[in-house]
């Protein structure tokens, strides 16, 4: 079994309190520390890798984004899907290009651009073209970004765009802001996996609770990144003292 096709297998056959959790390395160290807890496969946060790199969300270079996450992919033996924002603009065919060479077994691709919805079936072609290109070898996970664009009807609007984006072949759905509440609707509308988003603060449903609700797959965004750098100015203050 290839390393893709483990990671297509991790998503399938969840109890509903059992989702796959993905946490989100930003360097190849917190990839090695996340690998050796144990968990199966992880998936980069853009946002995290943007920070580490000293980018603002959303302004890394396509290059610099590539290199990272084929850092993170050399870094350990488990399976790394690869947060690509909205593709930085590269064809479908130079996008999973760049992706297989970077080692990623999957990727985050959003249906929005400088902070706007794109037209759902335009996308939904681009999604076509890049599983076209990709074949079997990628885990396409189809960001929904209905909620933080703050579209009217968001559930409706999700609910819509999910199904085309599964027609066009991808592997998993992910609404990302989606309130928990939500999650059920979606759920029950949605063909296949389901990915959601989770806090690390406490404030927030626990991936398990959120598996209840419907949730196949969680993931973290930057939060760990967040946390990590959090940590680490607490400790320099101490340090400081």
């Amino acid at each position: 079994m290839t390393k893709a096709e483990a990671f297509r297998a991790l998503h399938h056959d969840r109890a509903p309190d059992r989702p796959l959790v993905l946490p989100g390395p930003w360097d190849a160290a917190s990839a090695r520390a996340l690998a050796d807890a144990g968990f199966p496969a992880l998936a980069t946060p853009s946002a995290g890798i943007a920070a580490a790199l000293g980018h603002a969300d959303g302004q890394t270079p396509a290059d610099e984004m590539f290199a990272a996450v084929a850092r993170i992919a050399r870094a350990v033996d488990v399976p790394v899907s690869a947060d690509v924002e909205d593709g930085y603009g590269l064809a479908p065919a130079e996008l999973v290009e760049r992706l297989l060479e970077a080692g990623v077994v999957g990727c985050n691709l959003e249906d929005s651009r400088h902070g706007v919805l794109k037209d759902p079936r335009e996308h939904a072609d681009w999604l076509a073209e890049v599983r076209a290109a990709a074949g079997d070898r990628l885990f396409l996970n189809a960001r929904v970004d209905t909620f933080v664009r703050h579209a009217p009807q968001p559930e409706r609007a999700a609910l819509e765009r999910a199904r085309l984006y599964v027609a066009a072949g991808a592997d998993c759905v992910y609404p990302i802001g989606a309130p928990a509440d939500v999650l059920p609707l979606l759920r029950a509308g949605i063909e296949g996996p389901l990915n959601a988003l989770a806090r690390l603060d406490g404030e927030g449903p626990s991936p398990a609770e959120l598996g209840a609700r419907g949730a196949t797959r969680i993931t973290f965004g930057p939060g760990l990144q967040r946390w990590a750098t959090a940590a680490l100015r607490d400790r320099a203050g101490i340090l400081r003292t």
